[in-house]
């Protein structure tokens, strides 16, 4: 049960003009369509199916209305293959400055590139603002590659080789300037295998082929075998051992990996382990030791065994010192502090700048001796105070650190009408929200995100971002609202980032049911962003996304009667019903809220599962849920929550207090209800 702590009362947030928002602005209005409007969406869809004709007739109709510019864009890039230099040109001048503008320059380039035009693309990168694709920066990294020559370019085939292995799919700029450095040796063939293996752990066979067709090409009929059935291309006693043989031994043991960690370590240790380098053994077993602590629910797995089987941890990807990391920190008992501090040192500069392993730096730095010494616990302070904030997770686990609560920050000077006025008439800002109004939501969110993204257009300091924060907040476009205020470094308008759209009904439904309001509040901010009409990917509905299949089965567990998967696009009901079934997930795991927020975004299977092994705290839990997606939102809800609770309290707030300890279900506990879905 959750205690009494959570259930402070909210009464005086209630009744604060601080955090009180309109009631005309709860929901946005809905837009009241022109003609001009239906013909900008009719080509919208025109542009979707790929109607070229249709998109060409249309655009005459909508010249001067204000999403004219996005129209143009999909008319001219619905045939940019067949356009002319000179029409490319004409829609960069018409429309200078804006985001479509940009859009069409970096599909250009891309086009340029695929054609191998260095001249134009030359010519043309220096006005790219974005700067975001990197199959572009890759063009324009083989570009200063050619001019230069092979002197002078081992940072940029530093930059080409990061860009590449960050890539998911098959890409042709990063693959293009790859294959050229590695002609000129600025490439080695292993960094070229590296990218193999990373793309066949992750089973993306596209990718892997490019890299294992651009260092040896005829072994592509082997790397099929590899590819469909990689036990038996290790079976094979036949195997001669050259240096590709050995490299296609590796991604063979990469990919069953990938599915079985535990077969992969068989037949390492037992059959080709040592044939391989000590670079390809320590990789694979990177490998295997991070495929094991993501199962780390499987009986008789100890992923530790596996990483300590690693000779050097330079080997490894930051990724693998990642799970190596959060498999000390979950080892038996007690973490094995020593070994969090050595991997996380292990890791590249960047990847040891993330809060996450900042923080967990500074736990292993005053643990890993009984009796750490004064610089130790120097660095560890020093570390905490470099992340303490109220922005995170981790930030308030570090203030907490500290001895400090989380409160609401004070709020930044009054917008004046003046800093108003120029957001209201930002012409990109404007098009964002018309576009939004009527139904073209992506589109409206990519022109807003272009016009107030720091990195894109330098355009935007904080109180200009307050400005435009306001702006969304003010037309009740909440997904804008919070990100956009979201970005603000120094001051800090908790009433932007934290909104209380649809007090009234969260509040009640909440308190009713009893869960604390915090906790809705701060897991619909994470689900939707308190966009009413928001859908994801797989059909999840609604401010609390919620599935049709679970709503059926949670309105019959409430006697909700007559209910149809419809009725989730109407805001009480989609309450009414999550809270209901986050309720129920709560209850299930014992008050946890870690582990109800786990249910909730990935089913209540896996985070029973998840629960099994020592007693954990519940931040050690958080950082070890397997899916990417579910650990982070896990730590973010909670985090949301705390400073939503702050926010309706008034009174400073503790995560740790909300994490408590997780462990498996003592036996004496009532079983869980198998009947929630």
């Amino acid at each position: 049960m959750l205690s009494k702590f959570f259930y402070t009362a909210a009464l005086t947030a209630l009744t604060s003009s601080f955090f009180t928002v309109p009631a005309t602005a709860q929901t946005a209005p809905a837009a009241a369509l022109t003609r001009a409007d239906d013909t900008v969406l009719e080509m919208g869809q025109a542009f979707r199916r790929g109607d070229k004709t249709r998109l060409t007739a249309l655009l005459p109709q909508v010249r001067g209305h204000v999403l004219e510019p996005w129209a143009a864009y999909w008319e001219l890039n619905s045939r940019l293959n067949e356009a002319s230099q000179q029409e490319v040109q004409a829609f960069l001048a018409r429309y200078a400055g804006s985001y479509q503008e940009d859009r069409l320059r970096n599909d250009w380039l891309l086009l340029l590139g695929d054609r191998r035009d260095w001249t134009t693309f030359a010519a043309e990168h220096p006005q790219f603002r974005m700067g975001d694709d990197r199959d572009v920066r890759c063009y324009a990294w083989l570009i200063e590659h050619v001019k230069k020559g092979p002197d002078g370019t081992g940072a940029l085939a530093d930059n080409v080789k990061k860009n590449w292995y960050a890539q998911r799919d098959a890409d042709g700029g990063c693959r293009a300037a790859a294959e050229r450095l590695l002609a000129s040796k600025q490439l080695a063939p292993l960094d070229i295998w590296r990218k193999a293996r990373l793309s066949i752990e992750n089973n993306r066979p596209r990718p892997t082929r490019d890299a294992v067709e651009m260092v040896s090409p005829e072994s592509m009929a082997l790397l099929a075998i590899i590819q469909a059935n990689p036990s038996q291309f290790l079976t094979d006693k036949k195997l001669a051992f050259t240096k590709v043989r050995k490299e296609l031994i590796t991604l063979a043991l990469v990919k069953l990996a990938a599915t079985d960690p535990d077969a992969a370590a068989k037949f390492l240790a037992h059959k080709w382990g040592f044939q391989l380098s000590s670079e390809e053994r320590n990789w694979v077993w990177g490998v295997i030791g991070k495929q094991s602590a993501i199962r780390f629910s499987s009986p008789g797995s100890d992923p530790l065994a596996y990483f300590d089987k690693v000779s050097a941890d330079s080997d490894l990807t930051d990724e693998m010192l990642g799970w190596k990391t959060r498999a000390a920190l979950r080892a038996g008992n007690q973490p094995r502090w020593a070994l969090v501090l050595s991997s996380i040192n292990a890791m590249s500069g960047d990847t040891r700048q993330d809060p996450t392993w900042i923080y967990w730096k500074a736990r292993a730095l005053l643990a890993a001796t009984p009796t750490p010494t004064a610089p130790k616990r120097a660095e560890a302070l020093a570390l905490y105070q470099s992340i303490a904030s109220v922005r995170g997770f981790y930030e308030q686990l570090a203030l907490e650190e500290l001895g400090q609560l989380i409160t609401v920050p004070a709020r930044p000077a009054a917008l004046s009408n003046e800093e108003k006025e120029a957001a209201r008439s930002n012409a990109s800002l404007q098009r964002a929200t018309h576009a939004i109004a009527i139904g073209l939501r992506s589109e409206g969110v990519r022109e807003w995100n272009y016009a107030t993204n720091l990195a894109q257009t330098g355009g935007m300091g904080e109180r200009e971002l307050l400005a435009a924060a306001q702006l969304a907040c003010d037309r009740a476009i909440w997904d804008r609202c919070i990100n956009t205020s979201d970005r603000t470094q120094g001051d800090m308008d908790f009433a932007q980032r934290f909104p209380l759209p649809f007090r009234d009904a969260v509040i009640k439904r909440s308190r009713d049911i009893g869960l604390d309001p915090a906790y809705v509040y701060g897991l619909i901010r994470q689900e939707s962003r308190f966009v009413m009409e928001a859908r994801s990917g797989v059909g999840a509905s609604g401010l609390m996304q919620i599935m049709p299949a679970t709503a059926r089965e949670t309105a019959r567990y409430i006697g909700l009667t007559g209910f149809t998967a419809n009725q989730l696009n109407d805001r009480d009901t989609n309450i009414t019903i999550g809270t209901a079934y986050l309720k129920r997930a709560l209850d299930d795991f014992g008050g946890s809220m870690a582990m109800a927020a786990a249910a909730y975004n990935a089913g209540p299977g896996r985070p029973r599962n998840w629960r099994n092994g020592p007693q954990l705290e519940a931040a050690i839990w958080a950082e070890n849920v397997p899916f990417n997606e579910t650990r982070d939102y896990v730590k973010k809800v909670l985090s949301n929550t705390t400073n939503y609770a702050a926010v309706l309290t008034g009174q400073p707030q503790s995560l740790k207090a909300r994490l408590g300890m997780i462990g498996p279900r003592e036996a004496s506990a009532p079983p869980p209800d198998d009947k929630m879905p």
